[in-house]
């Protein structure tokens, strides 16, 4: 289902146009993970590239989150588009696709070719594309290289590992999504007195460690293959542990009467 939201509320249809910011997340019966980090990533890309208040975009993320079915498993997605060069905002209600619980990686061979790797939207056909790159070669997420064949991030998810007790994920430094997943697990594991450090690293570097891949759909899923590589996928011993933790932050969003009724 696609709404377009206007002065009254949400309308039946959206309208084609040239995405510029996109956001989604998971509902499950009814629960968020996070949904203020949500609503804050995506506030920020609306304010960047197309000038609407943060006010503006808590009203929609949250008269959205009044439209998502309390019961089931949802993944709705918040859009900001261009449409004769005017920003609007619009929703897709979709369902979630069934949870993951492990991962084999793809290594894609070519440059990043993302015209704005910190915004969700603009690349999301790009990414679409590298990531049907990675079934086809018998994978299921791809996995993008710096010039320097540093680990990035995958097509659709943050790329996190462990190297003894210290928990890693490379540095961001306008080079990959800021994930709310990512920034949920390592803030966690700051708190809990865990090392955690933002480094590069190769693929290679990688070979038998516990690494996982997130994102809001699927939380943790640890990687059990490197496809087309000698690279040796670790042994998971702390993704269920951590997958336990995330699921545990899921929340209810009870807009207030104003939001329900638009």
């Amino acid at each position: 289902m696609l709404l377009r939201w206007g002065d009254s509320g949400f309308l039946p249809a959206g309208e084609p146009g040239e995405l510029r910011a996109a956001d989604s997340w998971l509902v499950a019966d009814g629960r968020v993970r996070a949904f203020d980090a949500h609503e804050r990533r995506f506030g920020w890309a609306c304010g960047e590239l197309g000038g609407i208040s943060r006010e503006q975009t808590r009203e929609f993320m949250l008269a959205a989150m009044a439209r998502v079915p309390s019961r089931g498993r949802w993944f709705p997605r918040a859009e900001l588009i261009g449409v004769a060069g005017a920003a609007r905002l619009q929703l897709r209600i979709r369902p979630a696709p069934a949870q993951g619980h492990s991962v084999r990686l793809w290594l894609w061979p070519s440059p990043d070719a993302r015209a704005n790797p910190v915004v969700k939207g603009p690349d999301l056909g790009w990414l679409a594309s590298v990531r049907r790159a990675a079934v086809d070669a018998g994978a299921d997420e791809a996995v993008l290289l710096s010039g320097r064949g540093h680990i990035l991030e995958g097509s659709a998810t943050s790329i996190l590992w462990w190297s003894g007790d210290t928990l890693c994920a490379p540095p961001e430094a306008g080079r990959v999504l800021p994930s709310v997943t990512r920034d949920l697990l390592l803030d966690a594991a700051d708190a809990a007195g865990v090392t955690v450090s933002l480094r590069d690293a190769s693929p290679t570097e990688l070979a038998g460690l516990e690494v996982w891949a997130v994102n809001a759909l699927h939380g943790i899923r640890p990687v059990t293959a490197w496809i087309g590589t000698g690279i040796t996928a670790g042994p998971a011993h702390r993704a269920l542990r951590w997958q336990v933790y995330l699921d545990e932050l899921s929340r209810e969003v009870r807009p207030g009467p104003a939001e329900a009724v638009r």
